[in-house]
Protein backbone atom coordinates (compact mmCIF):
# COMPACT_ATOMS: atom_id res chain seq x y z
CA UNK A 1 0.00 0.00 0.00
CA UNK A 2 1.28 3.32 -0.84
CA UNK A 3 1.86 5.98 1.95
CA UNK A 4 1.30 9.60 1.37
CA UNK A 5 2.05 13.04 2.88
CA UNK A 6 -0.92 14.72 4.95
CA UNK A 7 -0.16 18.38 5.86
CA UNK A 8 -2.57 19.68 9.12
CA UNK A 9 -2.47 23.27 9.20
CA UNK A 10 -4.01 26.52 9.38
CA UNK A 11 -4.85 28.96 12.68
CA UNK A 12 -8.19 26.42 14.04
CA UNK A 13 -8.15 24.28 16.90
CA UNK A 14 -8.21 20.51 15.77
CA UNK A 15 -4.55 19.92 13.81
CA UNK A 16 -2.85 17.76 16.69
CA UNK A 17 -6.71 16.19 17.34
CA UNK A 18 -6.75 15.05 13.61
CA UNK A 19 -3.60 13.67 13.93
CA UNK A 20 -3.89 11.51 17.24
CA UNK A 21 -7.48 10.34 15.39
CA UNK A 22 -5.51 8.60 12.41
CA UNK A 23 -2.74 7.31 14.66
CA UNK A 24 -5.81 5.56 16.42
CA UNK A 25 -7.30 4.36 13.09
CA UNK A 26 -3.84 2.90 12.19
CA UNK A 27 -3.13 1.35 15.65
CA UNK A 28 -6.60 -0.29 15.43
CA UNK A 29 -5.26 -1.74 12.29
CA UNK A 30 -2.19 -2.71 13.56
CA UNK A 31 -0.21 -0.42 11.85
CA UNK A 32 3.28 0.86 14.06
CA UNK A 33 2.55 4.57 14.68
CA UNK A 34 5.22 7.39 15.79
CA UNK A 35 4.01 10.04 17.20
CA UNK A 36 7.04 12.85 17.48
CA UNK A 37 6.35 15.92 18.79
CA UNK A 38 7.93 18.80 18.55
CA UNK A 39 7.97 22.11 20.98
CA UNK A 40 6.30 20.08 23.36
CA UNK A 41 7.43 19.07 26.39
CA UNK A 42 4.71 19.37 28.83
CA UNK A 43 2.46 16.46 30.31
CA UNK A 44 -0.75 16.55 27.54
CA UNK A 45 -3.82 14.15 28.15
CA UNK A 46 -3.61 12.54 25.47
CA UNK A 47 -0.30 11.37 26.41
CA UNK A 48 -2.03 9.19 29.21
CA UNK A 49 -3.59 6.37 26.94
CA UNK A 50 -1.45 6.43 24.17
CA UNK A 51 1.10 4.58 26.97
CA UNK A 52 -1.70 1.96 27.08
CA UNK A 53 -1.60 1.41 22.92
CA UNK A 54 1.16 -0.81 22.24
CA UNK A 55 1.30 0.14 18.40
CA UNK A 56 1.86 4.05 19.71
CA UNK A 57 5.10 5.15 20.50
CA UNK A 58 5.36 9.04 21.52
CA UNK A 59 8.41 11.14 21.92
CA UNK A 60 8.33 14.62 23.00
CA UNK A 61 11.29 16.66 21.40
CA UNK A 62 10.33 20.43 23.47
CA UNK A 63 10.74 21.73 26.43
CA UNK A 64 8.62 24.49 28.35
CA UNK A 65 6.41 26.51 26.16
CA UNK A 66 8.37 29.18 24.25
CA UNK A 67 5.88 30.32 21.76
CA UNK A 68 5.26 33.33 24.18
CA UNK A 69 9.01 33.98 24.29
CA UNK A 70 11.56 33.27 22.16
CA UNK A 71 13.31 29.54 21.68
CA UNK A 72 16.24 29.00 23.41
CA UNK A 73 19.50 26.66 22.13
CA UNK A 74 18.20 24.31 24.42
CA UNK A 75 14.84 24.36 22.54
CA UNK A 76 16.97 24.25 19.03
CA UNK A 77 19.05 21.64 20.56
CA UNK A 78 16.02 19.63 21.57
CA UNK A 79 14.08 19.82 18.05
CA UNK A 80 16.98 18.64 16.47
CA UNK A 81 17.89 15.86 18.23
CA UNK A 82 14.19 15.14 17.61
CA UNK A 83 14.92 16.12 13.68
CA UNK A 84 17.93 13.42 13.98
CA UNK A 85 15.57 10.60 15.37
CA UNK A 86 13.11 11.08 12.76
CA UNK A 87 15.61 10.93 10.25
CA UNK A 88 16.54 6.93 12.06
CA UNK A 89 12.78 6.25 11.57
CA UNK A 90 12.06 7.20 8.05
CA UNK A 91 15.42 5.88 6.47
CA UNK A 92 15.10 2.41 8.45
CA UNK A 93 11.50 2.32 7.82
CA UNK A 94 10.97 1.72 11.61
CA UNK A 95 6.96 2.54 11.33
CA UNK A 96 3.81 2.54 9.44
CA UNK A 97 2.79 5.64 10.16
CA UNK A 98 5.20 8.53 11.44
CA UNK A 99 3.29 12.29 12.91
CA UNK A 100 5.77 15.22 13.02
CA UNK A 101 3.24 16.91 15.86
CA UNK A 102 3.40 20.85 15.57
CA UNK A 103 6.84 20.60 12.92
CA UNK A 104 5.54 23.69 11.18
CA UNK A 105 5.84 25.25 14.57
CA UNK A 106 9.54 24.23 14.89
CA UNK A 107 10.22 25.32 11.13
CA UNK A 108 8.60 28.48 12.09
CA UNK A 109 10.85 29.24 14.69
CA UNK A 110 14.12 28.54 12.97
CA UNK A 111 14.72 25.43 14.82
CA UNK A 112 15.57 23.43 11.67
CA UNK A 113 14.92 24.64 8.36
CA UNK A 114 11.95 23.55 5.93
CA UNK A 115 14.76 22.35 3.40
CA UNK A 116 16.10 19.90 5.60
CA UNK A 117 12.69 18.32 6.47
CA UNK A 118 11.71 18.29 2.64
CA UNK A 119 14.90 16.70 2.12
CA UNK A 120 13.54 13.73 4.57
CA UNK A 121 10.39 13.53 3.43
CA UNK A 122 11.24 13.04 -0.45
CA UNK A 123 13.43 10.22 1.07
CA UNK A 124 10.97 8.59 2.87
CA UNK A 125 10.17 4.46 2.06
CA UNK A 126 7.36 4.31 -0.36
CA UNK A 127 4.65 2.90 1.96
CA UNK A 128 5.49 4.78 4.86
CA UNK A 129 2.54 7.72 6.00
CA UNK A 130 3.33 10.91 7.42
CA UNK A 131 1.84 13.31 9.27
CA UNK A 132 2.39 17.22 9.59
CA UNK A 133 0.76 19.36 11.55
CA UNK A 134 1.15 22.70 12.91
CA UNK A 135 0.49 26.59 11.90
CA UNK A 136 2.34 28.47 9.47
CA UNK A 137 2.93 25.70 7.46
CA UNK A 138 5.41 27.42 4.56
CA UNK A 139 4.66 26.58 0.88
CA UNK A 140 7.20 24.22 0.12
CA UNK A 141 5.42 22.15 2.57
CA UNK A 142 1.91 22.48 1.11
CA UNK A 143 3.36 22.17 -2.25
CA UNK A 144 5.18 18.58 -1.12
CA UNK A 145 2.00 17.22 0.84
CA UNK A 146 -0.14 14.90 -0.75
CA UNK A 147 -3.20 15.92 1.23
CA UNK A 148 -3.69 19.41 2.74
CA UNK A 149 -6.04 20.18 5.53
CA UNK A 150 -6.35 23.63 6.90
CA UNK A 151 -8.23 24.33 9.87
CA UNK A 152 -9.56 27.56 9.84
CA UNK A 153 -10.85 29.35 12.62
CA UNK A 154 -14.61 30.87 12.57
CA UNK A 155 -15.47 31.47 16.13
CA UNK A 156 -13.20 30.30 19.00
CA UNK A 157 -13.92 30.55 22.61
CA UNK A 158 -10.67 31.89 23.31
CA UNK A 159 -11.54 35.05 22.10
CA UNK A 160 -14.18 35.73 25.36
CA UNK A 161 -11.41 35.06 27.62
CA UNK A 162 -11.99 31.14 27.90
CA UNK A 163 -8.64 29.44 29.49
CA UNK A 164 -7.25 26.18 27.73
CA UNK A 165 -9.15 23.70 29.62
CA UNK A 166 -7.40 19.94 30.76
CA UNK A 167 -8.57 16.95 28.16
CA UNK A 168 -9.84 19.56 25.78
CA UNK A 169 -7.25 21.88 24.40
CA UNK A 170 -3.93 20.16 26.58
Amino acid sequence: MAGYIHLYTGNGKGKTTAALGLALRAAGAGKKVVIAQFVKGMPYAELKPLKNIPEIIVRQYGLDCFIVNRPTQKDIEAARKGLEEVTTIIKNDLCDVLILDEVCIALYYHLFEPSELITLLKGKPENMEIVLTGRYAPESLVELADLVTEMKEVKHYFTKGIKARKGIEY
